[in-house]
């Protein structure tokens, strides 16, 4: 840990005001929002691009993991493994991902002159150039279907995969992030093309940048990484949510030896005024592990599952409020009626004044272990520039842990969470054959 970072761990252990790291933004020419923190700690710089081009995006499901896997694979005048041996060249990392709202590109490298030059100049080219060569093309359609193969095997993949499709419906979050057999035989090199040229533009990205540079040089980073892309234009906003109307069960049968249960609903968004709430409320109904009110009837009265768990997952429309855990084929039924027990009795009385206390003190307590490297400040700041919060987050998130109260989340998960209209999904080998109820 830096000594930076220590004195802030210091300081928010006695007592005093806590401090984020200063955050500064402003837009590049073309379009791109930046948010920039130094760091000069350590000689080097970490760099994550983001485009509001995930799998949300996609007219065809696994669109946008092919497009973001494609990256890689070769831009301008490099080939794969030549871009691989001019990062290696200079000990810089790179790599690419996508996820239902977003796909992003990130980067670490020395400040020294000659492996920031390689590396930046590697990355505009990546982001501004990219090959998109048949060969490749194929070859990553390939194995992302021998990936879906193996995913058919993994009975808590096969829940969630059913869980977030059931869940979502018509809207676009329903979409599978790495595609279907069938959408994966339809998709063309000219779709990934198009999709390039719609979602990897300025202004539908965010540029974050940590590290050892002075406010100069990144202004003079981020103009490079976006040198070779169109300004285009923002993606419009998603369609919102719609809330379940009615409860929901879906039993698959599988060859396991446990039962997997998910379920739950649509939950919050992020910027939700009811963020904090949520947060710290769930904290203690499933999120801190063999501490929480799950965990405790679940587990450790009843030894009916090794691990339960609850978790909100907010995305720029409401993502899932999900419960999940594994159990005994025949003990699903019984661990699926404590889960739902206890889910209704904490929306109708919510937390103790201890569980409260001890949920801050959690919390608050291990916040700033949360951002205790450049790489994580990094993936911080990039979230809070994708989804537009206000740049004091970091600053004010303790205070705003801190001021929650019993009666909000009470208050919230009654608004809030509706255990007459949940969906759940259990994947095991003695369960009824598919059904909806």
């Amino acid at each position: 840990m830096s000594f930076r970072l220590l004195v802030l761990w210091l300081l928010l252990f006695s007592g005093h005001l806590w401090a984020g790291p200063a955050i500064q933004s402003w837009t590049t020419e073309k379009g791109a929002r930046v948010l920039f923190v130094p760091a000069p700690e350590l000689p080097m710089v970490d760099v994550r691009v983001v485009f509001d081009g995930g799998s949300a995006r996609g007219a065809i499901p696994g669109v946008a993991s092919l497009t973001s896997a494609l990256l890689e694979e070769g831009a301008g005048e490099w080939n794969a493994d030549e871009i691989a041996e001019r990062l290696d060249s200079v000990g810089a990392n790179m790599s690419v991902s996508s996820q239902r709202d977003m796909a992003w590109l990130s980067v670490r490298t020395l400040t020294e002159k000659k492996a920031l030059t390689v590396t930046m100049d590697t990355v505009a080219q990546v982001l501004g150039a990219p090959r998109f060569d048949a060969a490749d093309f194929e070859r990553n359609r390939k194995a992302m279907l021998v990936s879906l193969n193996h995913d058919e095997q993994s009975p808590g993949t096969v829940a969630q995969k059913t869980f977030m499709h059931t869940l979502f419906g018509e809207h676009p979050y329903a979409a599978e992030v790495e595609g279907t057999e069938v959408s994966l035989a339809r998709i063309t090199r000219e779709d990934v093309i198009a999709h390039y040229k719609k979602y990897y533009v300025a202004k539908n990205a965010v540029i974050a940048i940590v590290g050892a540079v002075e406010r100069a040089e990144a202004e003079r980073l981020a103009e490079l990484v976006t040198s070779g892309m169109q300004a285009g234009e923002r993606a419009p906003a998603l369609p919102p949510v719609s809330d379940l109307q009615a409860a929901r069960t879906l039993n698959l049968q599988f060859p396991s030896s446990q039962s997997h249960i998910l379920m739950g609903q649509p939950g919050m968004h992020r910027g939700d005024p009811d963020y904090f709430i949520l947060y710290v409320g769930n904290h203690i109904l499933g999120g801190s592990g063999l501490v929480s009110q799950l965990s405790e009837e679940v587990r450790e009265k009843r030894g009916l599952s090794y691990s339960v768990y609850s978790y909100f997952s907010p995305m720029r429309r409401n993502g899932p409020f999900l419960i999940g855990a594994q159990t005994q084929n025949a003990k699903a039924g019984e661990a699926l009626q404590v889960i739902k027990q206890t889910l209704a009795r904490f929306i109708e009385q919510g937390p103790s004044e201890d569980e409260l206390k001890a949920a801050k003190q959690n919390i608050t307590g291990g916040f700033p272990l949360r951002i205790a490297s450049n790489s994580k400040i990094l993936e911080y700041i990039a979230m809070l520039g994708f989804y537009d919060l206000p740049l004091d987050y970091l600053d004010t998130f303790v205070d705003k842990v801190n001021s929650v109260t019993r009666e909000q989340i009470r208050e919230a998960f009654q608004r809030r969470i509706k255990p007459d209209q949940l969906l759940t999904v259990v994947v095991g080998n003695e369960q009824k054959p598919a059904q909806v109820n």
